[in-house]
Parts: C-alpha cells; structure tokens; sequence
C-alpha cells in the first residue's frame, strides 16, 4: 500500500481509518440528527447547525464532518490522476489536497440539491437553507479549483507565440506573467484586507432566513486563496525554471485515457 503512496507513506493506512472513522460518526450523527426532527419538531435543524452555542451535539457534529472533510482530502490526495502531473513539492501537495475538497464539494451540492429536489416536489416542503449552502459550498469550491488549475498548469495560456520564443524568452515570459500575478494580488489584498478582517470579526451573515455567514467567510477566503495561488505560481516558476523547452498543440487536450474507458464501455455494450 505504501509503495503507491504519493506523499503520505507509513500515514496512510492511519489517515485513512481516521476518514472510515469519522465519515461513520457523522453518518450516526445525521441519522440521529434526521430521527430526532421527524419525532420532535423542535428538535435540531439545519437553523441550529450554524449556531452551535449551547448545543454540544452540534458542536460534535461539526468537528466531525470538519475531521471527514480533511482525513478524506488528505487521504484522496495521496493518488495521482492518469492526467494529472506529479506534485514536486509542499504547495503542489496542499494544491492536491484542496483539489480533493472541491471535488467532494461537488458530491455534497448534488446531495443539497437532490434533498432539495425530494423535498419540495415529493413532501411539499421546501427547505430554507438547500440554495444557500450549495451557494456556500461553491464558492470555496471555485477556489480551490483556481489554484488546482495553477498547480496542474491548467489555465489558460496562449502558445502560439509562447512556442516561437527562445527558451531565455519564455523564462522572461514566465516572470513577467508571474509578476502580473503578484501585483494583481498585492493590490487585492491591500484593498480588500480591512473589509474582509471587519467581516470575518463580527461574522457577517446572509441576511435570510436561514442566515448563514458566507460573506464573514467567504471573504477572508478570497484573499487567502489567492495568495496560496500566487505561491503556488511562484513554486510553479521554480520548479519550470530548468525544464526543456516544450512544444504544444491541440492534441495535448486530448485525454488518451477517457478515449480508451469510452471505447472499452462500447465494446462491453455491444
């Protein structure tokens, strides 16, 4: 198990029963959560769930759904996709690890919206609290998916003429895109500091019914995730620093292994 480690080594069976483990907890406690409100209407909802003074089972809670998020995100991390380029250092290896919690954001908007869906057209009891968390989660979601783009050197880049330059051109290329990024996030964060520091103090909410606090953490989010994606560009620019040249066309977007699932399933069908 360890020899198809990617990062993790001997901590990775550990992480990993740590992930079985609290993923279990949390499903009883959802299951506890779920029995209780169809028994007692007054019992702990999805109101109570992002205001948890006074409320140790849902303290208990969040930590435990907080503990899955990161045992799995660590523990996911620690496999390289058939596309995806090997991490080369400390930054590529936390950009895997938020990529892996993006791509279980998306698993956890398709179940808010599924019980969404069931519930207002099944029951006739729509939520109050489906649009917004799936609103919550996205935006951390289109954040993190920003800086595993730069780490899988993913973005968008123009290689008509990067391909024409000397290698001592795309160098100076590659720095002064770069030092775009550096200014561009420099004056985001001069500009955006004091705002999103006032935000995240008093924990600014929605202002809905449900009322949860996306701009006291969405904000300071922002700002975060855009330095770890400027770091993760000049990590980029070092680690690039003495590869060879490289020649790009239209056929390095074409995924051979998808091809190869997609041809194999309609071989199966036949």
């Amino acid at each position: 198990m360890q020899d198809n480690s990617l990062w993790l080594g001997s901590l990775r069976r550990p992480v990993k029963m740590a992930m079985i483990g609290f993923a279990g907890l949390t499903a009883l406690l959802y299951a506890w959560l779920v029995i209780n409100k169809i028994i007692d209407h007054e019992a702990i909802g999805m109101h109570e769930m992002i205001r948890p003074a006074g409320r140790p089972l849902v303290t208990v809670s969040l930590i435990s759904i907080i503990a899955t998020l990161l045992f799995a995100s660590l523990y996911l991390s620690d496999t390289k996709g058939v596309i995806e380029s090997k991490p080369q250092g400390f930054f590529d290896t936390l950009s895997l690890v938020t990529s892996r919690l993006a791509m279980i954001s998306i698993a956890l908007i398709v179940l808010v919206m599924f019980y969404e869906v069931v519930s207002r057209y099944v029951f006739s009891r729509p939520t109050l609290w489906a649009n917004e968390l799936s609103l919550w989660i996205a935006a951390f979601l289109f954040l993190f998916a920003g800086q595993y783009a730069m780490q899988q050197r993913s973005h968008i880049r123009i290689y008509i003429i990067y391909d024409l330059m000397p290698r001592w051109m795309q160098k100076t290329a590659d720095c002064i895109s770069v030092g775009l990024i550096c200014i561009f996030t420099f004056a985001l964060v001069w500009g955006g500091y004091n705002d999103a520091l006032r935000r995240m103090l008093r924990m600014e909410t929605f202002g809905t019914a449900w009322d949860p606090p996306i701009p006291g953490t969405v904000k300071p989010a922002i700002l975060f995730i855009i330095v770890l994606v400027t770091v993760q560009a000049i990590s980029n620019l070092i680690a690039d620093w003495h590869k060879e040249p490289e020649h790009h066309s239209a056929a390095d977007d074409i995924d051979e292994t998808e091809i190869e699932n997609i041809r194999r399933t309609l071989e199966e069908k036949k």
